[in-house]
């Protein structure tokens, strides 16, 4: 995305984009881009800026849309939601002539059109038949954020700012990993800041008083009390922090966290990984930047967890988060995190 955003800055704009994957957040921020850099104003950019959604629309409507000429400026920006929704057509003359109509657009793009086909994410199959396959040199792919500590830390570091190493892994390990809540509680983290102090760094407390995270219960504590393998202190902070954040949510955040605990220490249970170097140990656990600080932890909790107790924790997680999809059955969120914890520490 990177990339995509630089290309755009120079003026290097295509005619089509086919933007496929979960993130809104990110490719709205590109729609955004893109029409900063196609209309000199924001009246211009209403004025001729089309916005269609695929359950309304036939790919042939899209085309007639894209084709026509714009309203008093050299451009137009056509946007098509829900592209991977689109309204059928009826009968095979028809549903022959939209497909050619499009190959026919592709081919020869209209040069006053911007044209963006927004799709959510579309199974690799479907991205081999029509009409994705005609559109795969224009595909820019939006996939789930993964590694919200990752993604949170280059947001950050876009705006100028820097996350203390310990507030950036209790950020992540409080936030949902979506864009969008990322980006806004950045965005509120560094107003916050900007009223303290002039230093563009963000502190444990910064994330504490920001987000709303208590210091005592939080999940920087409860890894202590993991890694201690105190069963009862690594419980009741559980509660506590399922008490603040809301029984559902608190559990959730609290095995996404775990799950990425022991996946981390597995990897690094696998025979020859204990002679890489630390950087390279760090890249391999995802761990980038001021992060690498976080992967000697890993290392020494590697040795504090044999392989039984780390796959006997992941099988554990596993339960658990079945519990909270309601594949399996649970009195209550809470038993499902008591549970757990026996079934990892007890």
């Amino acid at each position: 995305m990177a990339d995509l955003k630089k290309q755009i800055a120079s003026g290097k704009i295509e005619p089509v984009y086919f933007f496929q994957g979960p993130e809104s957040w990110l490719k709205e921020e590109i729609e955004t881009q893109l029409k900063a850099s196609l209309f000199p104003s924001e009246s211009e950019a209403a004025l001729n800026t089309i916005m269609l959604y695929g359950p309304d629309v036939t790919l042939g409507q899209i085309i007639s849309a894209a084709s026509e000429y714009p309203m008093f400026t050299e451009k137009k920006l056509v946007v098509v939601r829900q592209f991977d929704k689109l309204k059928k057509v009826t009968g095979k003359t028809e549903s022959l002539h939209q497909e050619e109509s499009l190959v026919r657009y592709l081919a020869n793009p209209a040069s006053f059109a911007v044209l963006v086909l927004d799709a959510e994410q579309v199974d690799k199959k479907e991205l081999e038949k029509f009409p994705y396959k005609q559109l795969k040199s224009f595909r820019h792919d939006f996939p789930a954020v993964k590694h919200p500590d990752v993604f949170a830390a280059e947001r950050a570091r876009e705006a100028g700012w820097e996350f203390d190493p310990d507030a950036l892994k209790t950020f992540a390990g409080y936030i949902e990993p979506s864009s969008r809540l990322i980006c806004q509680e950045i965005e509120k983290l560094t107003l916050y800041v900007t009223d303290k102090r002039t230093e563009r760094r963000i502190t444990l407390d910064d994330v504490c008083q920001c987000v709303g995270i208590s210091k005592k219960y939080n999940v920087f504590e409860l890894e202590k009390a993991l890694v201690g393998k105190n069963l009862r202190l690594c419980s009741g902070i559980a509660l506590m922090i399922m008490e603040q954040e809301g029984q559902k949510e608190g559990l959730m955040n609290i095995v996404r966290y775990f799950t990425t605990f022991f996946l981390r220490i597995w990897k690094l249970q696998t025979p020859g990984l204990q002679q890489l170097s630390l950087k390279d140990t760090a890249a391999m656990l995802g761990m980038y930047g001021r992060q690498e600080f976080f992967a000697k932890n890993y290392i020494d909790y590697a040795r504090r967890f044999n392989l039984a107790e780390t796959e006997r924790a992941l099988h554990a997680l596993r339960n658990a988060d079945a519990a909270l999809k309601g594949i399996v059955q649970s009195p209550d969120d809470k038993f499902t995190l008591l549970k757990m914890m026996q079934e990892i520490l007890g």
